[in-house]
């Protein structure tokens, strides 16, 4: 009987190692797995390259783990955010790596590698900093770069359903980067508001199929708060 549903947190961090790449899914605190990040925290991994939209804001989540010295790089889009204090220590002192890649690009290099395709064209930064060391070429008179699929090690990921198989479902914008990382990595765990029967999700919702999901773990939060 296939059941990708894990008891602890302990369970669903097990083996992740040293070096890894880990793709953090979320827009800002949007759909991200706050839960899953204390328990990689708890977990002990360190020296990662950590992909995410942003560094984390504050000393919390995502950015208490750069806080701690377990991230060696950080791959994302906006490294500053409201509040950048800790990313912001880390660059100045020469204390973390940093590749900014444009948003669309990050998750199109995702998209590639849960497809299978090793990388692909884009007219996307040809001109600027970004494009400095790619490959270029020319395509109907206009000039690419070349972008190569950015894979993860690991994918920690915020659902809003999940059955026994790993089916996710993600509620309105928290959706995000969650299913294109899900797809990218070699091991993806799950942080689920909602654990449903096999068979309860339509499959019409279902974004992100059981087959790219590895361990699921129910991290009920309450409703989010309408304002």
């Amino acid at each position: 009987m296939i059941d990708k549903i894990v008891q602890s947190m302990a369970e669903a961090m097990a083996g992740i190692r040293d070096n890894s790449v880990v793709l953090i899914g979320g827009f800002g605190s949007i759909g991200q797995p706050n839960a899953l990040i204390g328990g990689l925290i708890e977990q002990g991994a360190k020296n990662l390259t950590v992909v995410a939209n942003n560094p984390g804001v504050g000393r919390i989540g995502l950015a208490r783990l750069l806080d701690l010295g377990r991230v060696r790089k950080i791959v994302c889009t906006f490294p500053r955010s409201s509040d950048p204090v800790v990313f912001e220590e880390l660059y100045r002192t020469g204390r973390i790596e940093l590749e900014i890649v444009p948003q669309g690009t990050m998750a199109e290099r995702m998209r590639a590698a849960g497809a299978g395709i090793p990388a692909f064209f884009t007219a996307t930064a040809v001109g600027t900093k970004l494009a400095e060391g790619k490959e270029q070429r020319e395509f109907a008179g206009r000039n690419y770069l070349m972008e190569e699929a950015l894979a993860g090690d690991v994918a920690l990921i915020e659902a809003w359903e999940a059955d026994r198989w790993g089916n996710l479902t993600y509620r309105s914008s928290a959706r995000n980067f969650n299913p294109v990382m899900a797809a990218a990595a070699k091991l993806t765990i799950v942080q689920a508001q909602h654990i449903v029967e096999l068979g309860a999700l339509d499959p019409e919702k279902v974004a992100t199929p059981g087959v790219y999901v590895n361990r699921v773990l129910h991290v009920p939060y309450g409703e989010p708060t309408v304002t």
